[in-house]
């Protein structure tokens, strides 16, 4: 399908740098993207961002939450190749340290999931993320953080690209991708009931030791202290056109 829409393609294969692919293929091209879930789409953002090109999204994943916030419709990926030849916006971006996110950082309960998840899948282990989620529930105790300075005790924290619609089990869509702020959730209880909201363009995060989190769903580990930031208006990104 991309082929016949003249769209340029290379499948990964097993062992390739998706961010030394992209950077190659956007030599000389009007625009880049990548179609997979959450966790591959910013190391070819950016590169977007370093060439100041276009990005495009296909969404090709489980979860798909930036495509989701983007408007796209993802049980459609085929529809996204018409972002090509589409409408501009210029959406933010968040960095932890370097790393750049769309979506979120998360540390405490949700993080150790993530890495417990991770671990037992490169021990090809079945089952791999409900193991990680009874890890996770039979280590009740608070993450104590500091937030710019100020001790923060709690079980979830979040630092969000511009604000999400929070629910129980899951984050809901982000009305906006232009707001230029970062959202800091962070919740006490081991099923987050009650959040509480910090809002800003910067936060410092430090604790003792190194600092286990979960960048758009996949796992990182960062000395601290950690500073999150929001790059406004950073990513050009392309949409299938009006109609």
């Amino acid at each position: 399908m991309a082929r016949e829409k003249g769209i340029g393609t290379h499948v990964l294969g097993p062992g390739e740098d998706a961010p030394a692919v992209a950077a190659e293929a956007a030599t000389g091209a009007e625009a880049v993207g990548i179609a997979g879930g959450d966790g591959s789409l910013a190391a070819v953002a950016e590169v977007a961002i370093e060439r100041d090109l276009p990005f495009v999204c296909v969404p090709f994943g489980t979860r798909n939450h930036f495509a989701r916030d983007l408007g796209l419709d993802r049980r459609d990926p085929t529809a996204a190749l018409e972002a090509f030849a589409g409408d501009e916006r210029r959406i933010d971006v968040g960095r932890a340290g370097e790393r750049l996110f769309l979506n979120n950082v998360s540390i405490g309960a949700y993080a150790s999931l993530v890495h417990g998840r991770e671990a037992h899948r490169r021990r090809r282990e079945s089952l791999a993320t409900a193991r990680a989620l009874l890890r996770t529930l039979r280590h009740p105790h608070r993450l104590r953080l500091r937030v710019d300075g100020e001790v923060l005790a709690a079980r979830v924290v979040l630092v969000a690209n511009n604000a999400y619609e929070l629910k129980l089990f899951e984050l809901g869509a982000r009305n906006a991708l232009t707001g230029g702020r970062l959202h800091l959730y962070s919740a006490p209880g081991l099923l987050p009931t009650d959040w509480q909201e910090r809002v800003g363009e910067r936060f410092e995060l430090a604790r003792t030791g190194t600092l286990w989190a979960a960048i758009d769903g996949e796992p990182f580990e960062f000395e601290t202290p950690l500073v999150c930031r929001v790059e406004p208006a950073a990513l050009r990104v392309l949409v299938p056109p009006s109609r």
